[in-house]
C-alpha cells in the first residue's frame, strides 16, 4: 500500500520526502510533479514569500528511465532561497552547533500548533514548532501525493477542485454550484481545475471572482486573514472502493482524515453534507435506476459515496480552510517566560492561502484514493493494474 512521509522545515536547506508502495512501471516524471507544485504557488492573496520560493521537486530514487522501479521513491526539494544566498539565510534551524545569539520565540500565536507544541516537546523555544507546522511542509506533501495522483491519472481516474467561499462571499446555493461544476466534471475533473486556474481566486464564476478578490483586498489593509470552502471532485471512479465492514476501512472515513490533517483544514462534509440535515429524506437520498446494463444514481446528493463505498458517480468533497493565524494586525498573547500578556509579533504571511490550498487537498487525497483502488484490485506493476482495473472513461486495454 502506499505511504508517504515529509521531513524538512520551513527555514532549512531543503525538504525531502518518500513514497513507497507503488506498482512497477508507472511513468512518472519531475516535469509532471512541477505542474501541480507551480498551481500550489498561484493564487492572489498570497505573501511576499511566494516572491522567492520557486519549488522544484528532484526525483533521487526509486525512478528509472522515467518509471518506478516498484522501490521507495525519494524527493528531495531545494530551498532555493537557501541555495542562493547561505551566508544570510537565516541560522534559526541550523543543524550544528549551539544557538548563541539566536533570537527564542516566546510569543505564542493564537490559532496555530505554538503553544500546545511546545507544551507537548517541552521546548523553550517556539521555533521549532514554526518551522515543522509551517504549511511550507505542503510543497513536499505535493509533490509526493503527485506521484499518487498520476497513478490515478493513468487509470482514467481524475481530481479537480475550485473555490465556492472567501469569507461572506459566495454561491448562494448547492444548486448553483453544481450547474457549473456538474456541466465541467462531465468532461473530466480535470476540466474544473484547469478552469478554475485561469482565475485568480479559483473560483468558477468570474463575478464571484471579482468580489472575491475585492474581499481579500479589504481585509489585507484591516490587517486581518481570511479562510473560506472549497469543493474537490473526483470522476472515473468504479463502484465498491471502500468497505462497509470496518469503520477503519470506509473510504469517506480515510478521505476526511486526509483533508483535516492538512494545515488550516476545520471540517470535511460530503455530497449535500450538512445540508442534508436541514431537509427530509426524498430531498436527500439519490434513486436508483437500472440503464445501459448497470445501476446508477438519479442524482448525486452523496457524493459519490455510500456506506462508506464509491457508487461509481463523481466523489464530492467540500472543506472549509480557517484563516491564517499570522496576521499584520496583532492578537493578544502571553509569554512563555515571562507570563505577561503581549500582542503577537507579524511573521511574513498570506491574506488568504485558500486558493493555493486547493491544490494541496487535491493532492493529499489521491493516496487514499490510489490504496483503494490496490486494496481491491492489487497488482505489483502498472501492467497487472491495468489488466485487472474495469475499463472506464473509454479507456480500452
Amino acid at each position: 500500500m502506499i505511504r508517504y512521509f515529509t521531513a524538512g522545515e520551513s527555514h532549512g536547506p531543503q525538504l525531502n520526502g518518500i513514497v513507497e508502495g507503488l506498482p512497477a512501471g508507472l511513468e512518472v516524471t519531475e516535469e509532471y510533479i512541477a505542474q501541480h507544485l507551480v498551481r500550489r504557488q498561484q493564487g492572489y492573496g498570497r505573501g511576499g514569500r511566494m516572491a522567492f520560493e520557486k519549488d522544484h521537486a528532484t526525483i533521487t530514487s526509486g525512478v528509472r528511465f522515467s518509471k518506478t522501479t516498484g522501490a521507495p521513491i525519494s524527493l528531495s526539494m531545494v530551498n532555493r532561497a537557501f541555495q542562493k544566498d547561505k551566508d544570510n539565510w537565516p541560522k534559526v534551524m541550523a543543524i550544528d552547533g549551539k544557538r548563541g545569539d539566536i533570537e527564542s520565540i516566546t510569543l505564542p500565536r493564537p490559532g496555530h500548533a505554538d503553544l500546545v507544541g511546545l507544551q507537548k516537546y517541552q521546548f523553550d523555544d517556539i521555533r521549532p514548532v514554526i518551522e515543522r507546522s509551517s504549511a511550507r511542509e505542503t510543497a513536499m506533501r505535493v509533490a509526493c501525493c503527485s506521484v499518487a495522483r498520476k497513478f490515478l491519472k493513468d487509470l482514467g481516474i481524475e481530481i479537480g477542485g475550485h473555490v465556492i467561499q472567501i469569507g461572506s462571499v459566495g454561491y448562494e446555493s448547492w444548486g448553483q454550484v453544481r450547474e457549473i461544476a456538474d456541466g465541467l466534471s462531465s468532461k473530466g475533473a480535470e476540466t474544473i481545475y484547469k478552469k478554475a486556474d485561469l482565475s485568480e481566486v479559483r473560483c468558477l464564476n468570474e463575478d464571484l471572482s471579482d468580489r472575491m478578490r475585492e474581499e481579500i483586498k479589504m481585509r489585507r489593509k484591516e490587517g486581518t486573514s481570511l479562510g473560506g470552502i472549497y469543493e474537490i471532485i473526483v470522476t472515473g471512479l468504479p463502484a465498491g472502493l471502500g468497505s462497509y465492514v470496518h469503520w477503519d476501512r470506509k473510504l469517506d472515513g480515510q478521505l476526511a482524515q486526509a483533508i483535516v490533517s492538512t494545515q488550516a483544514m476545520k471540517g470535511v462534509e460530503i455530497g449535500l453534507g450538512f445540508e442534508a440535515g436541514k431537509t427530509h429524506g426524498h430531498e436527500v437520498h439519490d434513486e436508483i435506476i437500472y440503464e445501459d446494463d448497470t445501476f446508477q444514481r438519479r442524482s448525486n446528493r452523496a457524493g459519490g459515496i455510500e456506506g462508506g463505498m464509491t457508487t461509481g458517480m463523481p466523489i464530492i468533497l467540500r472543506g472549509v480552510m480557517k484563516p491564517i493565524p499570522t496576521m499584520l494586525k496583532p492578537l493578544k498573547t502571553a509569554d512563555i517566560e515571562t507570563k505577561i500578556e503581549q500582542e503577537t509579533r507579524y511573521e511574513r504571511s498570506d491574506v488568504c492561502a485558500l486558493p493555493r490550498a486547493v491544490v494541496v487537498v487535491e493532492s493529499v487525497i489521491a493516496p487514499v484514493l490510489a490504496n483503494a483502488i490496490l486494496e481491491k484490485f492489487g497488482g505489483d506493476s502498472m501492467k497487472e493494474v491495468l489488466e485487472r482495473f474495469p475499463l472506464n472513461n473509454g479507456r480500452k486495454k
